[in-house]
């Protein structure tokens, strides 16, 4: 896969210019997040609402994306969904958007219930019950466990990968993805 381009033809000029911006901002909360040299395309990474309805990272083009992958039982996963709750609620908007796709394979209203307990306010609930996103990313290198979260830029390509959690809402982590974001223009 040539630097910029992902396996499909697809420029992502714009999301590896975007990793290069982040990469020396990514220290203390961040510092274990992995800029890209060979950008994926993810954008047709396919989860769920909740309703059920098929979505793919193709559907928020335009938009930098935090795709995160996470269950209830997971404690790391738990940990950090208060701090992604907090920057879609502080970043969130037309150009950004958090996007936590739960994993649990038999999830019945456990998601929910565990969201509306620690007061989820601005995070959409996305679900993958068949693991096939965390499937699809662990076959790329992109999910060796959870939580595994990928920063997608507006052209749908991967700008980098964390695995593990992190203190999203930190301002570490908010410089780099503000920085991220401010390369694509």
């Amino acid at each position: 896969m040539p630097d910029g381009n992902s396996g499909n033809g697809k420029s992502c000029a714009v999301s590896l210019k975007s990793a290069q911006a982040a990469k020396p901002l990514a220290t203390g909360e961040v510092a274990a997040f992995l800029p890209t040299t060979k950008p994926l395309d993810a954008s047709e990474l396919v989860f769920n609402t909740a309703d059920g309805t098929a979505k793919t990272l193709n559907d928020f083009a335009g938009k930098t994306v935090l795709l995160n992958l996470w269950a209830t039982w997971c404690a790391p996963c738990r940990k950090e969904m208060p701090a992604l709750d907090r920057l879609q609620g502080a970043m969130g908007g037309e150009d950004f958007q958090v996007v936590a796709v739960n994993v649990d394979v038999r999830p019945g209203d456990r998601p929910k219930k565990f969201l509306d307990e620690i007061g989820v306010e601005h995070l959409t609930r996305y679900g993958d019950d068949k693991l096939g996103l965390f499937v699809a990313l662990r076959s790329l290198g992109r999910a060796t466990g959870l939580p595994a979260t990928m920063l997608v830029g507006p052209d749908g390509c991967e700008i980098g990968t964390m695995y593990g959690p992190a203190e999203w809402d930190s301002d570490d982590a908010q410089a780099m993805l503000k920085a991220a974001m401010t390369a694509q223009n």
